[in-house]
């Protein structure tokens, strides 16, 4: 299924190429940015943190929120238990509303798809909601949250089924075959902005990590 026409930033974001213009885009939608999901009706946050509590106990730490944005996810984090996490995020703009918020102990201003600056087994959870989408991360990114995250930690991540049709679902398959996670749950696929006409479905993930050494 290709992807339908989205009005304003929101399509920008989806038509762009190169990380720099997505960087770029979301500096300038910072400021807006929770008024307008909000209208959309956006339910990734929702179901990643229904992933989460479902399959990591209350009290795990450190997380990392990788695609952070204006920190949606994280205040409610904050609230469900989760005591320490840390932001990733392309657009140091949309970091500087999510400071504003006081959830995270850490904010990292990176780019997901290539080499991220932590440790092996860095991390006991992580929660990517929205980002493997169109004009943003795709299957590559997965490799580098393996590592990062611990053995029996978990991965929450949302996959648009355009991506997932064109090698998401056979690298995660591949990955599972090789031991390396277990699909402890996907949902079926939802409309993640109601609001917004014609939305490509996405699904939700949660992935056990068995070895993080790929």
């Amino acid at each position: 299924m290709a992807d339908s026409k989205h009005r304003g930033a929101l399509g920008e974001a989806y038509a762009a190429k190169r990380p720099e213009e997505v960087a770029a885009l979301y500096d300038r939608w910072s400021q807006t940015y929770d008024a307008d999901m909000s209208a959309a009706g956006y339910r990734h946050p929702t179901i990643c943190l229904a992933l989460l509590a479902r399959h990591l106990p209350r009290g795990s730490a450190p997380l990392l929120d990788a695609g952070a944005g204006t920190g949606l996810i994280g205040e409610w984090l904050d609230i469900a238990g989760y005591p320490e996490v840390e932001a990733l995020d392309i657009s140091q703009g949309m970091l500087d509303q999510a400071a504003r918020k006081g959830v995270y102990s850490a904010l990292h201003c990176l780019a997901l798809g290539g080499r991220l600056p932590f440790a092996d087994d860095a991390y006991a959870g992580i929660v990517s909601a929205g980002v493997f989408t169109s004009g943003h991360v795709g299957a590559e990114g997965l490799d580098e949250l393996i590592r990062i995250c611990r053995p029996g930690g978990v991965i929450v991540l949302t996959v648009k089924n355009t991506l997932w049709d064109q090698g998401f679902a056979a690298r995660i398959a591949e990955l599972e075959a090789r031991g390396y996670v277990t699909r402890v749950e996907e949902t079926r696929p939802y409309v993640s902005m109601p609001g917004e006409a014609d939305t490509v479905p996405s699904r939700g993930l949660a992935l056990r990590v068995n070895r993080s050494t790929l």
